[in-house]
């Protein structure tokens, strides 16, 4: 059985958001006007968590990545991965590192295949001013502690022209003696985040900027990769970036959302949701409904980004804020 969308892509990935709640306050993630959480009741519970994913599963799904807000404030989050463990599909998490030690245990057992981590500066004071908390010796220290480890490290890098652009170089060198992948990602816009096309530091103008101090060759792509992967010369780790704005990757999608609210978002920038949570909640089969969100995704963004337009204001997005899509 294959989730197939109206343009002959395949779906097996899915990207299962925890909680619209997060400890930072990402200046490109949360709205200006603040964050929009969910009544407690409208999450999705441990037990839907595992019953949803697994209907995913027997359509098709063959990974899942955990996601928020920040999945790891969910109080029952052991509990979550335990019964996901159960459904023997490869898992990841996306993450701010805050509260990593509190799961290092399950790290250490081999729960988690891969981890990325959020991490915009490499300074402390830049930290606190992006997330409005003076946690950068908690994150770093977490990232420190799962060198050597037998899961995937990625570190994920929104580029904000004349905020953090100035460091790429200083993450390209983390790649020297750790083995990880450093992941560039172009600023995207969402409701409430400031966003402008001024603010992007594009794919290209990274490379070049990269390529004044190192040597890096391009390292083949998978069909369903976003990011386009370098090897730096003589560096144990790889970079990486994600051009959702300038060059978008859309022809080779493979991911489904699933909102902490349990709704389906067949892409990140899709205007419509198809709600899951409550036709489960009253014993419908949501196989249908999920198909028919499928025939519906758009074969590029959303169909909502008209690249190349400069005239485009973020302001004429249909969609939510990041934090209650999911990163």
């Amino acid at each position: 059985m294959q989730l197939i969308d109206s343009h002959g892509r395949i779906h097996d990935y899915l990207r299962l958001s925890l909680t619209s709640h997060c400890d930072l306050r990402c200046l490109y993630c949360i709205p200006e006007d603040g964050e929009h959480p969910f009544l407690d009741n409208r999450w999705m519970t441990a037990e839907e968590i595992y019953g949803i994913a697994g209907i995913f599963k027997q359509a098709g799904i063959n990974k899942i990545r955990l996601t928020g807000g920040e999945p790891l404030v969910r109080k029952d989050i052991q509990k979550i991965m335990d019964y996901l463990a159960r459904l023997r599909v490869p898992l990841s998490m996306t993450t701010n590192g805050v509260r990593l030690a509190e799961i290092i245990d399950l790290v250490e057992a081999g729960f988690l295949e891969s981890i990325n981590i959020s991490l915009d500066t490499l300074r402390r004071d830049r930290f606190f001013a992006i997330t409005k908390r003076d946690k950068f010796d908690t994150v770093f220290g977490n990232i420190s502690s799962l060198i050597g480890m037998k899961v995937k490290l990625k570190l994920n890098v929104v580029v904000m022209r004349d905020i953090n652009d100035d460091e790429v170089n200083d993450f390209v060198e983390l790649t020297r003696f750790w083995p990880i992948e450093v992941r560039f990602i172009e600023f995207m816009p969402f409701s409430g985040n400031g966003w402008g096309q001024k603010k992007i530091v594009g794919a290209g103008e990274l490379m070049r900027l990269i390529g004044q101090k190192y040597s890096c060759h391009k390292v083949p792509d998978h069909k369903h990769d976003t990011a386009r992967k370098y090897q730096v010369e003589g560096h144990r780790g790889k970079i990486a970036v994600i051009s959702t704005i300038t060059q978008p990757f859309c022809s080779g999608c493979n991911r489904i959302r699933l909102t902490a609210d349990g709704k389906m978002k067949n892409c990140l920038f899709s205007q419509t949701e198809e709600d899951l949570l409550m036709p489960y909640r009253a014993g419908r089969d949501i196989l249908p409904l999920i198909r028919r969100s499928l025939r519906a995704k758009a074969a590029q963004t959303g169909g909502q980004l008209p690249f190349g337009s400069e005239e485009w204001e973020a302001e004429s997005l249909i969609n939510r804020s990041m934090i209650t899509i999911g990163g």
